[in-house]
């Protein structure tokens, strides 16, 4: 049980700190440190990844005017839709094909984050 509230104080400063989605850090670390599958990684963040969790990080960023919240509901709509979507074929694809598209993407995402301006 306090590993997993380490890992959630953990990935939740880091989120809060540099405002990436936990998912990104929670994901492998499940797989990898506690020896979920891919699958039991992806659904077990999901699950807690559901409101109120960035709630009190966000009311931080929107309190300093960082926060368009326009774009925000609109995003969070269209990723409510896309992760029924997205799980519905997730839980299909064989699992070393999953761990390597998720470990692709972020490092596609790493990639143009350490070489843009």
């Amino acid at each position: 049980m306090f590993p997993f509230l380490l890992l959630g104080a953990a990935i939740g400063s880091i989120s809060g700190l540099i405002g990436i989605g936990g998912g990104a850090l929670i994901t492998p670390a499940l797989v990898y440190l506690f020896g979920f599958s891919q699958h039991q990684a992806q659904g077990t963040t999901l699950a807690l990844l559901v409101p109120p969790i960035g709630l009190l990080a966000a009311w931080t960023y929107y309190t300093e005017g960082y926060v368009d919240v326009r774009a925000a509901i609109l995003i969070c709509v269209g990723f409510v839709l896309g992760s029924v979507v997205g799980a519905k074929f997730a839980v299909d694809i064989p699992e070393l094909l999953l761990k390597r598209m998720f470990g692709i993407s972020l490092l596609v995402v790493s990639i143009r984050m350490i070489f843009s301006k």
